[in-house]
């Protein structure tokens, strides 16, 4: 006979505040939260070396918030929580919503046998702001623009749900048939010291997800607008592994903002753009909900026939940080030291990367998969299809970033490029962006040595770019 035990299913909901599965759960009786690292059903995209990290330590202060009752597992989804229910005779299962395709796919099987076995199911929206369908044009198709779905999609739609208080109380249930492993075993982490780089860097958790929130708006949202935009400023709120993982919920950062929005508090122009940035998110994932095949199809078929290089020696310099461009490097070296990478310069490498490398972006996906602590599927997937050109609402292919005049007008002091390439850092500021440019003797009082301590440029950025112009427009004319 099946008792009045509920599982609660941990998937990138690292929370106990604004978790309406969670919530739910609480009211019907005692539950059993389990983790399971499924990794099994992704043909790619399988979690990333740095997201790894960050899910080890969540899930480390996640078991403490459930007393140390959160069990965890590792293999098919499926056949773990067929197995759990029939061990201890559970009734129902509760979860929050994810969006890749394959999950989407998995969960449906798993309702539909659940159903069949007499186990309820009951799933919730915990991680998005409007469930894709709630947003669609007036033919019902989907938007693939982000102004028209922003502004007369989303804000015309109903509003966000408004965050839920943590349950002020949660009955465990005992687990005594059901073999669970320890975090430790779930081998996250990497064998060598990369992952003290990664942890230093950043508070990880649901208290300091709130904490940064706070300090964000308390001190750095002032001059959003603009300060976004310089990478050794503090004007980004630096929550999207937060977010991703669900250490903190979309509706708990909105309201924040909104209400403060709402009363004036702050300048408006920074408050309506940092929500229009919570926008941006929503239409990533809206993008994969609808267009599945984002993280490897071009969106823009004519795309399919782009003629792109194979050079594995530019890729690797890219990836190391060794292209000879310092705000190319530094955005490199940052993501490699950090797991994280400023918003502008995400886009000045990848341009770099598809525009004057004429490498593929899948290649900067991957690696950037790979790196990210805020690896999202949509979000990367939509970044890099925007930066090559062949996305929705993507920049034209012919936008093409410079790394001198990108340095020049967004790092203007050096204090970004010195931070992550000391190598030069002896370097004035006339010739910091262009050391090839600088006299030997500058060069030597500064104790650069092009092509030993730091590299020559690997392309040259005139010829480069207008190497992929011409190839862009073969592209238009066939």
């Amino acid at each position: 006979m099946k008792q009045n035990v509920s599982i609660y299913w941990i998937r990138q909901d690292l929370r106990l505040n604004d978790n309406p599965a969670l919530t739910a759960s609480v009211k019907i009786g005692s539950i059993i939260p389990i983790y399971i690292l499924d990794d099994e059903n992704p043909k790619e995209h399988k979690i990333g070396s740095s997201s790894k990290i960050w899910l080890h330590y969540s899930l480390q202060k996640l078991r403490k918030q459930f007393d140390n009752k959160l069990i965890f597992s590792k293999g098919n989804s499926e056949v773990i929580l067929t197995e759990l229910c029939q061990s201890e005779s559970i009734s129902n299962i509760f979860w929050n919503r994810v969006y890749e395709p394959w999950s989407i796919s998995r969960d449906k099987k798993i309702k539909e046998n659940m159903k069949k076995e007499g186990v309820e199911i009951n799933t919730f929206n915990g991680s998005l702001l409007w469930e894709p369908w709630q947003v669609l044009k007036n033919d019902g198709t989907p938007y693939r623009v982000f102004t028209p779905y922003y502004r007369r999609g989303c804000l015309n739609a109903n509003e966000p749900r408004r965050p839920l208080e943590k349950p002020w109380r949660i009955d465990y249930f005992e687990v005594k048939n059901f073999k669970y492993l320890t975090i430790d075993q779930l081998n996250l982490l990497p064998k060598h010291a990369w992952k003290e780089k990664i942890i230093e860097t950043w508070n990880i958790g649901e208290k300091a997800a709130n904490r940064r929130l706070d300090e964000f708006v308390e001190s750095e949202l002032n001059d959003y607008k603009e300060g976004r935009n310089f990478p050794s400023k503090k004007n980004v709120s630096r929550l999207s592994p937060h977010l991703h993982w669900g250490e903190i919920s979309p509706n708990t950062v909105w309201f924040k903002v909104w209400d403060l929005n709402q009363l004036g508090i702050q300048h408006q122009q920074d408050t309506d753009t940092f929500l229009s940035e919570m926008g941006w998110r929503e239409f990533s994932n809206y993008l994969l909900y609808y267009f599945p095949e984002l993280p490897r199809k071009n969106l823009q078929k004519k795309f399919d026939n782009f003629s792109w290089d194979n050079n594995p020696l530019f890729l690797k310099a890219w990836q190391k940080g060794q292209t000879g461009y310092p705000i190319i490097d530094a955005g490199m070296r940052e993501l490699w030291s950090t797991g994280y990478m400023h918003n502008r310069l995400r886009m000045i490498v990848g341009s770099f990367l598809v525009k004057n490398l004429l490498l593929h972006w899948h290649e900067g996906e991957k690696w950037f998969w790979d790196c990210l602590v805020d690896a999202n599927l949509a979000s990367n997937s939509s970044g890099w299809q925007w930066i090559a050109g062949c996305g929705a609402d993507a920049a034209p292919y012919f936008r093409i970033f410079n790394p001198i005049t990108q340095g020049l007008k967004f790092d203007a002091d050096g204090d970004y490029v010195r931070k992550f390439v000391p190598e030069i850092s002896l370097l004035p500021n006339k010739f910091l962006f262009n050391p090839w440019e600088a006299p030997d003797d500058i060069l030597k009082k500064a104790n650069v040595k092009l092509g030993e301590n730091y590299p020559k440029p690997i392309v040259d950025i005139k010829t480069s770019r207008q190497k992929a112009l011409s190839a862009f427009a073969k592209l238009k004319s066939s």
